[in-house]
């Protein structure tokens, strides 16, 4: 076994990997060959700001970096899986990546559940959440990728779809930075392009321009269209309770986020007096952090992001608990890989609309009648482009 790279690997030699790894059962179909680790910064056109910047506590986003990840079996099977970090966090997702690939090599890549217990013991020392789980994320959404490759069948269709097609709603078009009159032009546009609802940031130092932005926003897309607003974590319980009252009057899908993500019983008690639907858990790290809210009864409609909690084997689990609660489902963010986990949950979905990863890759969603449509292709149905490639600024290549 060995590691390829343009920078220091983290010294894990072959024997020492090899004795972490269990070898594959008589059963086994394929082995896993080779893994490549890419880190890759995706530029934003404008930096981005929400309430977070506006409070001091963060600056406008330039910038996104991502983890890639591609596995290839000895059969030549083939699979691509991607994780995020936004402001801080990409090199670490990287590092802690190429330090626990290494027992992938000659597993079985079917085998995705003993794999990921396998890849969380390799680092234990770091936990299970934060950048561990999002590092083994990448891995394991390639191997779902793969599997579904190897099957011929879009992963949807792989797992067992609900539905082929999800209802969608644009959140890249309504940040604060953006002035409102530019802000119902996206709007304009997402509607003309067949997304079916519209999320706006809110979390003005002001609260009247909160409301001002938001009057104006409805008063454009009329009653039918869907709209969401946006707190980001931003503020504290009696300003959250003020503001969502006000902001009832709108006919809100929901509000998101209107308090930290970790308050559990903040969250429920406005979650308890509001007749709009409350809406959290992006932020959360693992499977456990969600089971908090969801037994706090502090959200409606849940926001799980596969890339956070630990790839698309956490994420199915989580679904699984959240169906048992009669929980509606919104993931966060990467599109490309919730459209088919939302095709999945059996009840209410939606899939968050962003077009910041459209030049990572060759192909792109299709959204018509205010849904996102699942392709024909196998697997995800996404390949990195070439403009994704020159984005990397570190490899790695574990054999």
């Amino acid at each position: 076994m060995t590691i390829g790279t343009d920078k220091p690997t983290s010294g894990l030699t072959a024997p020492n990997a090899a004795m972490m790894a269990l070898s594959p059962g008589v059963a086994s179909i394929d082995r896993i060959a080779e893994v490549t680790l890419s880190s890759i910064v995706l530029p934003l056109k404008n930096p981005i700001s929400d309430a977070k910047v506006l409070t001091g506590r963060q600056k406008p986003m330039s910038e996104v970096v991502f983890l890639f990840v591609e596995i290839r079996t000895e059969q030549g099977h083939e699979g691509i899986g991607f994780g995020y970090s936004k402001r801080a966090g990409g090199p670490a997702q990287f590092a802690h990546a190429q330090e626990i690939a290494p027992v992938l090599i000659g597993e079985d890549p079917n085998d995705i559940g003993k794999i990921w217990t396998k890849l969380v013991w390799a680092g234990a020392s770091v936990g299970r959440s934060g950048v561990a789980t999002q590092a083994i994320a990448a891995i394991d959404i390639a191997l779902w990728d793969l599997k579904a490759k190897r099957a011929g069948l879009p992963l949807a269709k792989l797992i067992g779809s609900s539905r082929d097609s999800v209802q969608t709603y644009n959140t890249s078009g309504g940040f604060l930075h953006t002035p409102i009159e530019e802000v119902i032009e996206n709007a304009a546009m997402s509607l003309s392009n067949g997304i079916g609802g519209i999320k706006v940031k809110v979390g003005q130092p002001d609260w009247r321009t909160d409301i001002d932005r938001v009057t104006a926003l409805r008063e454009f897309l009329g009653d039918d269209v869907p709209l969401m607003v946006d707190a980001n974590q931003q503020w504290d319980r009696p300003t959250a309770q003020r503001m969502c009252r006000i902001l009832e009057q709108f006919d809100l899908v929901w509000i998101e986020e209107p308090l930290d993500a970790y308050d559990a019983e903040g969250h429920a008690q406005l979650a308890r007096s509001l007749d709009t639907s409350i809406a959290t858990g992006e932020m959360l790290a693992s499977v456990g952090e969600h089971v908090r809210l969801i037994e706090a009864g502090s959200v409606d409609i849940l926001q799980p992001d596969a890339p956070r909690i630990g790839g698309i084997t956490q994420f199915l689990k989580l679904a699984a608990l959240a169906e048992h609660h009669n929980l509606q489902l919104a993931p966060h963010f990467a599109m490309e890989i919730h459209l088919h986990l939302a095709a999945v949950y059996p009840l209410q979905t939606w899939v968050e609309h962003f077009d910041w990863l459209d030049p990572l890759f060759d192909e792109h969603l299709e959204t018509r009648d205010g849904r996102m449509h699942l392709s024909a292709r196998p697997g995800l149905g996404f390949t990195l482009s070439e403009q994704g490639r020159a984005w990397t600024v570190a490899k790695a290549v574990v054999r």
